[in-house]
Formats: structure tokens, C-alpha cells, sequence
């Protein structure tokens, strides 16, 4: 009965992996037709490829896509950490959840109530919508995926460490630089790569924030496919899935490492 079970659970498994990933691959397939159209596969081609290169207004598009998400993931790393620590330094455990549900918030709203009110806000601020507001907007949802990564290794931590680090001399700077961020370092870079990902992905709030003149490849591929099919959008999907694969591997190697898996509220 037990394997039954079991060999049923394996087959949905892998029917609904092939009815999520089947489509990118569809697509990442079609990117080599030298056809130019996605009804039928003519012949294997990497001119998609080379005429996406060529186009200048993209590469620097992709430059601000890489400035923003580089900028914004080391901001909201440093931010992170900080607030990572001073939820760690509240010793009651109902004043530390309040704290974690309010740092939830901002992962467990839907991108599109996250990007409105962003909007509003920057348009009451005066804010003019370009590169600051994208900046902004993408730093404010990633520190929370930072504190998440973070404090899981802070709370493993033993307060003896730091106590006898203090014990023998060490300024309360030195305790943070030469005890704690070497501790948790696998932390931060989880944070970081898991905050590059984010941003390097995110559409909804970035479509709310962005202005004229300033774009992000997320924002562009949608202005492309609205214009039409294009075999251009499949090859500049597939550059964007792959960078993206790399990052979470990459990002999945730390948390194996660190042993970080997240943190949740506690009763």
C-alpha cells in the first residue's frame, strides 16, 4: 500500500514539474529556430542571439537590471544584518515574533498591493519615477528575504562566544567584525544571492515604480511580447533563466553549507 502511495506521489511530482518547466524549455527551444516564428522548427540558429547583443538600448537595459539588482542586494544586505541583530537582542519571545510578522509582511503581500502603494507613495514624496524609485522599491522587499536568511544563524549562535570575546578585551566593534559576521557569514551571502535573484526577477513591483526613459529587463521582455512575437524574447528569456538557475544554485550551495533554512514565527 505504502508503495503505491509512494509511486503515485513520484508521478504527480514529476507531471507537475513538466507542466511548470515544459514551457520555458519550449521556449528556450525555439530560440535557435531559424524559422523566426514558434509554429515550426526550421533550423538550428544562434542569429537570435547575435542580434540581441547588437542592440544597443538592450545592453544597457540589462546594465541598469544588473546595476539595480547589485545595488539593491548589497544595500539590503547591510540593512538586513543590522536588523537581523537587534530582533536577536529582544529577549521576550512575543516582542520578537510582533517584530518578525511585521518584517513578513512585505514577502507575504501580493506584488501588486506592494507596487500601488510604492507608487503612491513616491508620487507623494515627489519622488520622479526612474532608477531611485526602482532602487528604492527593490531594497524595501529585499531586506526582509535578508533578515529571514540571516537570523536563523544569529539565533544559532551561542551568546558565550560573544560574552567571552568581551571578556578578553574585545570593543563591542570587534565583537561584531571578528565574532559574529564570521559566524554568520554564510547567512549573508545566502541573503545576498537570494536578494540579487529577487530583484533580477521581479516584475510587478518594478512595472509600478519604473518611468520613462528608465526600464528593467523584466519590463522590457513584457513590452516586447505585447508587440508581437518575436524570437528575440526567447532568446533574451532564456539569458534571464539561466542567470537565474545560477543564482539559486548558487544561493542553495550557501544554504547547504550554512545549514540556513529560514526562519518562521514561534508560540
Amino acid at each position: 500500500m505504502e508503495n503505491k502511495s509512494s509511486s503515485f506521489a513520484n508521478i504527480f511530482l514529476v507531471l507537475v514539474f513538466f507542466i511548470l518547466y515544459a514551457p520555458i524549455f519550449y521556449l528556450i527551444f525555439y530560440s535557435f529556430n531559424s524559422g523566426g516564428t514558434m509554429s515550426g522548427f526550421e533550423g538550428f540558429t544562434f542569429d537570435w542571439y547575435r542580434e540581441l547583443f547588437q542592440d544597443t538600448r538592450l545592453l544597457i537595459i540589462v546594465l541598469n537590471t544588473l546595476v539595480i539588482a547589485l545595488l539593491s542586494a548589497l544595500i539590503a544586505t547591510i540593512i538586513g544584518v543590522f536588523g537581523a541583530i537587534s530582533i536577536r537582542s529582544y529577549k521576550k519571545r512575543r516582542t520578537r515574533n510582533s517584530i518578525l510578522s511585521l518584517n513578513n509582511v512585505l514577502i507575504v503581500s501580493p506584488d501588486v498591493i506592494i507596487g500601488a502603494s510604492f507608487l503612491i507613495l513616491f508620487t507623494l514624496a515627489g519622488i520622479q519615477l526612474g532608477f531611485y524609485s526602482v532602487l528604492l522599491s527593490h531594497i524595501a522587499f529585499s531586506i526582509p528575504i535578508v533578515v529571514l536568511m540571516v537570523l536563523p544563524k544569529l539565533l544559532e549562535m551561542s551568546s558565550s562566544l560573544e560574552d567571552a570575546a568581551r571578556d578578553l578585551g574585545a570593543s563591542n566593534w570587534n565583537v561584531l567584525t571578528k565574532v559574529t559576521l564570521p559566524y554568520i557569514s554564510p547567512g549573508i551571502f545566502a541573503g545576498f544571492f537570494m536578494a540579487l535573484t529577487y530583484s533580477l526577477d521581479d516584475f510587478a513591483v518594478t512595472f509600478f515604480v519604473t518611468g520613462n526613459g528608465f526600464s528593467t529587463l523584466s519590463v522590457e521582455i513584457y513590452s516586447l511580447a505585447r508587440r508581437g512575437i518575436s524570437l528575440n524574447i526567447n532568446a533574451l528569456s532564456t539569458i534571464m533563466f539561466i542567470v537565474t538557475i545560477l543564482l539559486v544554485i548558487v544561493y542553495y550551495y550557501l544554504t547547504q553549507r550554512s545549514g540556513t533554512k529560514g526562519v518562521g514565527l514561534r508560540r
